[in-house]
Parts: C-alpha cells; structure tokens; sequence
C-alpha cells in the first residue's frame, strides 16, 4: 500500500486471499485502512473520491476481485464555520493531542439539524484546538454520545490524535464502560447482546433491530447485574461496538429498558423527574495517541442518577 498525505493506494491479492465475508469494497477497504473508519470511507466512495482500476465507484458494494488497483483521495479539508461559545466544561483529562470531558444530560455532541449551536463542539472551540479531520460540523469528534446520557467522551485536538483514537475504536483495545439503571431483574447475572442494529423501518428517528440484510450493522453489548434494587437493578454495560443508541436498543429488546427513556421505555412512572435516560457512561479507558501510555477516565454518576438509586435503594429497602 502506497500512501502519502492526501491519497490512498492499494491494490488487491489474489481472490483466494479475500475472505468473501469481507468482499464488499467499504468493508474490504476498512479492514486495510484502519485509520480510516468504515463510515468515512463510505463518504468518500459516495462522494466521489474512490476509484477502481482508474474509473471513479460510487457504489459501496460492489465485489473486491483479484487485480482491482484502488485509490482513494482525501478532499482537501475545509475550516470549520462553527462559532465558539463560552459554556462550561467539566474536564476528566486534557493534554495537547486530546480532552476527556464529562457531557451532562442535554448538551449535543455536535451540531445537526435542529441543534444548530450550543453545542459540546462549540464550547471546545472556546476552549482549545479541534483536530479537522472530523469535518465542518464534527471537528475532533471520536465518539459520540446521545443528548441526553452523560459520562466521558474523548476529543481529539489533533489529526494524528484522531486517527490513532479512531482506530482504537475499532480495534476495540480502546473501552467504554456504561451504568445504566432499567426496569425489571434479568434472568441471568451476566449476558451478552449480539443483536444487529439500523434505523428503524418506520420512524426515522429511533434506531431498531434490523437483520444485517435488510441495513443492520453488527452490534454487541455486554451486561451485568451490579446491584438489585426491587423491580429495577443498576447494570454495568460494556461496549464492543458503537452503534447509535445501541445500549439503549438492546436493553429494549430483551424487555429491560433504561429508566426515563423517551423513546424506548414507554414513558413508564417512576415518580421522579430526569434530564434524560438513566444512562451514564462511566468510564473510559484507552491508550494516549502519543506516548501510549493506558488513561483511565472515571466520570463521576451526576446527581440526578444518584438521587434515583437512593430513591430506588430506600424504596427496596422498606419494601
């Protein structure tokens, strides 16, 4: 593979080399570019920017054969227009390559459609440097996490910082630890959810379990039991994949929804007022960018969350 700054060049094996569950270019493509997620490089074939023996595809599906010469061009970054904005920050971890904040419930990551500012990015941009290679409207963005579950989400401030946390990812050496407080006790102490997820076939707002032919992307979600609390318990969640609103859909699923959740609980009572789901990420561990040194970012439960698990423990308790 020949790279330089702005261009990718690679070229295929021979067929007998290819895993065929991995023929699909974008795929095939992200399992030999790891600093490059699959999701960029499923923009970057629609917009044009890869080509096939010469001719530019913009199909994401198309077969990787033997003899296939495949070249990507990065488009040239563009400055972000997205204004700064003096909003407070509560910061777990910061150095010159990346920033771990603890986001609390209500602030959006990044700005989109119907979240035009006051947004985490817009207050990082008032208070240092954003890698560019998140795009316009994403700079330094690795991760996300919803508007409304709190917890530790890593920034990078640099390109090189962005690529190596990116890859982490999704080498999964990088981990993400979640608390989340759901309904009813699960059967089991421990488990595991390996349920493929998309967007949901009719509303468009809300993500489901949809079989891999049909859209959905691999998603796995490890549990377990941390404290029984009546008919509610406080589980600790592990990540392996990252997809949107994964824990959230998962735990639906299996009929353990998160506490206070719009969108996957059913609005059930339960007597006390949220911000947001029951969802925190708790602690994040990963390798620095630069000198490769293990950081571990514990993000304190905020006081919303503590309160309800005194309620929920008191209320355990007398009955």
């Amino acid at each position: 593979m020949d790279i330089n700054a702005r261009t990718y060049t690679v070229e295929t094996p021979e067929e007998s080399n290819i895993n065929k569950a991995d023929r699909r270019l974008d795929i095939w493509l992200s399992n030999q570019i790891p600093e490059l997620s699959r999701s960029r490089i499923q923009n970057l074939i629609t917009q044009g920017n890869v080509k096939v023996n010469g001719e530019t595809c913009t199909s994401k599906k198309i077969a990787v054969k033997t003899g296939y010469r495949i070249q990507i061009t990065l488009p040239e970054i563009q400055p972000t227009t997205l204004q700064p904005e003096t909003i407070p920050l509560d910061i777990l971890y910061e150095d010159d390559a990346l920033i771990i904040i603890n986001k609390p419930a209500g602030l959006v990551v990044h700005p989109a459609a119907g979240h035009p500012d006051g947004t985490l990015v817009n207050a990082l941009l008032a208070h240092c440097p954003l890698a560019e290679i998140g795009g316009v409207q994403r700079p330094g963005i690795v991760h996300r996490l919803d508007k409304d579950t709190t917890g530790a989400i890593a920034i990078a401030k640099t390109d090189a910082a962005h690529q190596n946390l990116q890859a982490q990812l999704k080498a999964k050496t990088a981990r993400r630890e979640y608390l989340g407080i759901v309904y009813g006790i699960p059967n089991t102490e421990t488990g595991t959810i390996d349920l493929p997820i998309g967007r949901h076939p009719t509303d468009r707002k809300k993500m489901a379990v949809v079989s891999v032919e049909k859209g959905g992307r691999p998603a796995i979600t490890h549990w377990k039991i941390q404290e029984r609390l009546g008919n509610y318990c406080l589980i600790h969640y592990q990540l392996e994949t990252g997809r949107t609103h994964q824990i959230r859909v998962h735990t639906a699923e299996i009929k353990h929804p998160i506490v206070g959740d719009p969108i996957y609980s059913s609005n059930r009572s339960i007597g006390v007022n949220l911000t947001g789901q029951a969802l925190h990420a708790w602690r994040l561990k990963l390798q620095h960018p630069v000198s490769g040194e293990l950081i571990e970012a514990i993000a304190p439960l905020p006081d919303e969350f503590n309160k309800l698990l005194k309620i929920l423990r008191l209320r355990a308790n007398i009955s």
